[in-house]
């Protein structure tokens, strides 16, 4: 059984690939998957140049152009300067970009919707074309990885009758081709980041970007594209002040309504903050949430746990990328992360909590190891084969994986065998997501049912 032909082996309308032009995600999100570099480094122009990104350059603090100090080679030529990013081609145009002079020195326009009426150009105030590309379609839902829907009903599905009929070694042998399938698409998106940014970096945006869950995800993404980490180790004793500074969490009068045993710590970083604002400080802010999110997740807690991490990098970094890879080794050291304020708060301004708080549980740390260091070892480790993988334990259930079992699953008599490993849960949110939340027929038109009976 293989579940990429399985994927392929119908081209239903609900296909996330077919999604409206208004189906994608904001302009920031776009951005920031640019500068990761999981769209590519080669395009062609809407000339027909061939266009090679060498170097992503760095985020724009101010205003003007989203990138800055890009370096890129355009039919052979390598030009440097500002990158501009935009949802659509007549955006140059809409945002008033022609007749700024701050983006008279882009060298290269990148959008994702070419105008319906005919080309566009691009323009600068001192009528120079700039080179455009248009991202192609099938790259950006291959790194969205993002699918239609964000939920699907937690009821018995179409597929709960086929999969009851065809035996439990077949059902096991479906998981772990869906769980190939996941490990090796994450572990392309990884080498991609590391492509584009070195492995430390590719490392560091991994970390981030699980510590922010859900709904900090891309937050937290965002901050350590714009600290990178090589400017926040070179100077360890700045790294707290620096993280929450430009994650916009620090103001002068901070420590003044914060408990009392909070006070020195909260001044500390101010003052310290307040050294490297002119350096650091960006006029584009980051949007977090907090609202909605439980106290031991506040991405205060999160930001902390992360500047614990980056503060012991060489330690950390030799555990994450050993060969032979150990994921029990690097579970015990991330469950085992302390830190004198964040062990003991949920936030900047809170209460002391009554007994000690794990930094990263090892939920979250299951989780880093299923979808960020367990597919790159899989692939790179000879010592870390599938028998390895196929024998960790399963985290507690999360809620897409319970809704995933359901709809697959349902009553079906050996449902708890399908759920006892954590490369199981893995196949589930595989699964749920390329079909589940790609269906949008509720049910009715999903082609997985009878690719099962086949």
């Amino acid at each position: 059984m293989d579940y990429a032909k399985l994927l392929a082996a119908d081209e239903p309308c609900f296909i996330a690939a077919e999604s409206p032009p208004d189906s994608l995600p904001d302009e920031i999100t776009l951005q920031a998957l640019w500068f990761s570099g999981a769209l590519g480094r080669t395009f062609l122009s809407t000339e027909g140049d061939e266009v090679e990104i060498i170097q992503f350059g760095e985020w724009n603090r101010g205003a003007g152009p989203d990138f800055l100090h890009t370096s890129v080679a355009i039919a052979g030529r390598q030009r440097v300067g500002p990158l501009e990013l935009d949802l659509r081609s007549s955006d140059w145009e809409n945002h008033g970009h022609a007749e700024n002079i701050h983006f008279n020195a882009v060298v290269l326009h990148v959008f994702f919707i070419d105008s319906p009426a005919g080309r566009t150009f691009t323009r600068t105030a001192e009528n120079r074309d700039v080179p455009q590309i248009v991202v192609p379609r099938e790259r950006l839902v291959e790194a969205l990885d993002m699918p239609r829907h964000p939920v699907a009903i937690a009821r018995p599905g179409r597929c709960n009758l086929p999969l009851q009929g065809i035996g439990e070694n077949l059902i096991l042998a479906l998981l772990a081709q869906a769980a190939r399938h996941r490990a090796a698409r994450r572990a392309r998106r990884f080498r991609r980041i590391a492509e584009a940014h070195g492995p430390d970096a590719a490392l560091y945006h991994a970390l981030a970007e699980t510590l922010g869950y859900r709904p900090n995800k891309l937050a937290m993404t965002l901050l350590a594209q714009r600290l990178p980490l090589q400017k926040l180790r070179s100077r360890t004793d700045l790294i707290e002040p620096a993280l929450f500074g430009v994650a916009g969490f620090l103001h002068p009068d901070l420590h003044v309504h914060a408990p009392e045993d909070a006070q020195f710590y909260l001044r500390e970083l101010w003052e310290r903050w307040w050294r490297l604002r002119g350096e650091l400080e960006t006029q584009r802010p980051i949007s977090w949430e907090s609202a909605a999110v439980r106290p031991t997740n506040h991405p205060h807690r999160r930001l902390g746990a992360l500047a614990c991490i980056v503060a012991d990098w060489p330690r950390f970094r030799r555990m994450a990328l050993a060969r032979p890879f150990s994921p029990q080794a690097l579970e015990a050291y991330l469950t085992g992360t302390r830190h004198p304020f964040w062990s003991r708060h949920f936030s900047l301004n809170s209460k002391p909590a009554p007994k000690e708080l794990a930094l990263f549980g090892r939920d979250r740390a299951r989780d880093f190891l299923a979808s960020q260091l367990i597919p790159l070892a899989l692939e790179e480790d000879p010592a870390f084969d599938w028998d390895r993988y196929a024998r960790i334990p399963a985290p507690p259930q999360s809620d897409p994986v319970k809704r995933a079992a359901i709809r697959l699953f349902g009553n079906h008599p050996s449902r708890r065998l399908f759920v006892r490993k954590l490369y199981q849960h893995q196949a589930l949110l595989q699964i749920y997501q390329d079909f589940c939340l790609a269906d949008s027929t509720g049910c009715a038109a999903c082609p997985f049912p009878e690719q099962l009976d086949r």
